[in-house]
């Protein structure tokens, strides 16, 4: 099967790393199933990546805080005949005020948006997949998931979570064709940290530890059709990684606790 008779599922597309790799999978042929909250913006993409690559672009707006979007999405994916050979799970976002002090349902949401639903679609993809014996799956992880725990975050452990299920979910699935990477990008220029609220924090950060989104996607995508469980992708972000890593875990505590950039 050829890239112009496959389907890619990209989430949070309407921007940064997920417009990214729409753009990128759209320049190698892959027809798009673009989702996101923002119609708007998605049919604007839709409508740029049709034109200038003649591939098939579908838009579906949908908010994966909402328990039921997984199956939304699948069920408009089998309404329009969309069958997916590559989803990337790149949705999401990170809460900055102190735990105890953020309302449940917004803690609740952040699990549904990057655990729940991120599983989800991974689970439903997947008949489909293994029925035609190819597969690959982008779960964005984090450089964070490397990095010491940071004091309020749920971000941190979530997005350990995506390290590890995307390598067991990779041990499973590989002997079946089946491809799923844990995308570990660090800080990315995008409109992460202006949707967050920690524009300022961020900005004080040094030119050094920034990439941006086509070059994270560049790595991202080589590392899954190369079969590789884990991709940190940049220099600094790969040193950083492998320099922390294998500290005590005592030590990562109190390093995360000290340095934590968007500490108030």
């Amino acid at each position: 099967m050829s890239q112009s008779n496959r389907t890619a599922l990209v989430t949070g597309a309407s921007a940064g790393i997920g417009a990214a790799f729409a753009r990128h999978l759209a320049s190698e042929g892959y027809s798009l199933l673009l989702v996101a909250r923002r119609a708007e913006r998605l049919n604007e993409l839709a409508k740029e990546l049709s034109a200038q690559h003649d591939v098939r672009c579908d838009v579906f707006a949908a908010d994966l805080n909402d328990p039921s979007a997984p199956a939304q999405i699948m069920a408009f994916a089998q309404e329009q005949g969309i069958t997916i050979d590559v989803l990337i799970n790149n949705a999401g976002l990170s809460g900055k005020t102190a735990f105890a002090d953020t309302p449940w349902t917004t803690l609740a949401g952040e699990i549904q948006l990057m655990v729940t639903a991120l599983t989800e679609l991974c689970h439903r993809v997947l008949p489909g997949m293994q029925e035609r014996g190819w597969g690959r799956i982008v779960n964005l992880s984090s450089l964070a998931a490397f990095s010491p725990p940071g004091a309020s975050l749920l971000y941190t452990g979530i997005k350990s979570y995506v390290l590890n299920i995307s390598q067991s979910l990779d041990m499973e699935l590989k002997p079946q064709g089946i491809h799923v990477t844990a995308l570990c990008p660090g800080f990315t220029r995008s409109e992460f940290h202006d949707t967050m609220g920690t524009r300022d924090a961020a900005n004080k950060l040094p030119a050094v530890l920034w990439q941006d989104a086509d070059d994270v996607v560049r790595e991202g995508w080589q590392a899954v059709m190369k079969g590789k469980p884990v991709c940190v992708p940049g220099v600094v972000n790969k040193l950083v990684a492998s320099s922390v890593r294998p500290l005590p875990v005592g030590l990562q505590y109190h390093l995360g606790n000290k340095l934590n950039p968007f500490k108030e």
